[in-house]
């Protein structure tokens, strides 16, 4: 356990991490990939290259000091932590490096500021994070490996389908190349995607959500192209998208995450979605209305059209079962896109427009897509009286606490 004098030094150097965090971490990087280049390997690189990582790990030093009092409360930010790295291959081997090279940022951003009194405390808080993380990753990790199908470390997979899903997103289907069983996983989850792009010589990983229900042969996932715009085409959708085609290989971690239903619960879900946010979402909605007792209702929001995935069997769902109800909204809809027909809704998803149907008794409320998209429902929804405890999120990428 920490002293109290760890904790109170620790809380006294928030300020400090507020004004010269962005730089500290920048310095961490270099100092890591300078020392352990192999780590570019785990790392996401287009987020290094965008500033997305540094300014989330920067965000997570500063909320850890200003939390040191209360680790409790960082507990569900902890386990989202634990199961991303999880999902990366992390290993306990890793984190004296990380605590290496942090540190000696501290010191170099810091200069004669960084006393012996602060260092030490900070090896001390980071070496009781790195225990929490290494417990929790341990047990996931046996966890995994003791389910049916279940493995740690990287698997390889055969591409046996893939479909596209709209004018941006296409499903792949996994299955094992040795021919065994896949694990189980809880509707929400994702896997790890590993892939060697040839644009940076590295392996790169994406995490992207199981997009099907467990079936123990295969698995799915729905990819959306990330290009255009003003951020840098996406290294590994647009690699899965122009080169990764049925007979390929590629290797895939084990299901982990903590943003799923739960699947023994009959009260009513309400699943909110934003582009290709809905992925999750699919496998939720094919586990939740096996129960014909419980109501579910699904709202997404796309552009038009062109880029709603898996529209079409949407609403062939929701014409086949009673306790499912989709309502679509669509910001720029195309000329021959029909409301009524192809939407609901013209604009962006309006929760208030839409509270008589969704504001349901015990109800649980998911929540899936861009950064902002989520913060606008979840904000929306506490207005409306929802608890925060029955608010569901899901972040890829860089969150508040980032690897």
């Amino acid at each position: 356990m920490l002293t109290q004098r760890t904790k109170d030094i620790v809380k006294a150097t928030a300020p400090v991490l507020a004004e010269y965090g962005y730089p500290i971490v920048q310095r961490f990087y270099e100092r890591l990939f300078e020392a352990h280049p192999e780590l570019k390997n785990v790392f996401n690189m287009a987020h290094q290259d965008q500033g997305q990582q540094q300014q989330a790990l920067a965000r997570a030093v500063y909320a850890y000091a200003e939390n040191i009092e209360d680790a409790a409360s960082l507990t569900a930010a902890l386990k989202n932590i634990a199961n991303k790295h999880a999902s990366l291959g992390v290993r306990p081997e890793h984190y004296p490096i990380v605590g290496e090279h942090l540190l000696g940022a501290i010191k170099d951003v810091l200069g004669t500021a960084a006393t012996e009194d602060i260092i030490s405390a900070w090896a001390q808080a980071y070496g009781y994070l790195a225990d929490l993380l290494m417990g929790m990753e341990s047990a996931l990790y046996e966890g995994s490996a003791e389910r049916l199908g279940g493995w740690t470390g990287w698997r390889t997979f055969v591409v046996r389908e893939k479909r596209p899903e709209s004018n941006v997103i296409t499903s792949f289907v996994f299955e094992p190349a040795d021919g065994g069983p896949v694990a189980s996983f809880e509707p929400g989850q994702y896997v790890s995607v590993a892939v060697n792009v040839p644009a940076l010589g590295l392996q790169q990983i994406r995490q992207y959500s199981l997009s099907d229900l467990p079936n123990g042969r295969s698995y799915r996932i729905s990819v959306k192209r990330e290009s255009g715009g003003a951020q840098p085409p996406g290294y590994v959708s647009c690699l899965l998208h122009d080169h990764v085609d049925v007979g390929d290989e590629v290797r895939l971690a084990a299901p982990y995450g903590t943003f799923h239903i739960d699947v023994n619960a009959s009260t009513p879900l309400v699943l909110i979605s934003g582009g290709v946010g809905l992925t999750p979402m699919i496998s939720m909605l094919k586990k939740a209305i096996q129960d014909p007792q419980r109501q579910v209702v699904f709202v997404h929001g796309a552009r038009n059209s062109g880029v709603h995935a898996m529209r079409d069997r949407l609403r062939e769902t929701a014409a086949a079962h009673a306790n499912f109800h989709v309502m679509v909204f669509y910001d720029e809809p195309l000329p021959q896109d029909t409301q009524g027909r192809d939407y609901d809704h013209p604009g962006f998803v309006d929760v208030n427009l839409i509270k008589s149907s969704i504001l349901l008794p015990d109800a649980d409320y998911y929540i899936c897509g861009p950064i902002p998209f989520m913060r606008m429902q979840h904000d929306t929804l506490k207005e409306l009286g929802i608890h925060e405890a029955r608010i569901h999120y899901e972040v890829f990428g860089p969150d508040l606490f980032a690897e």
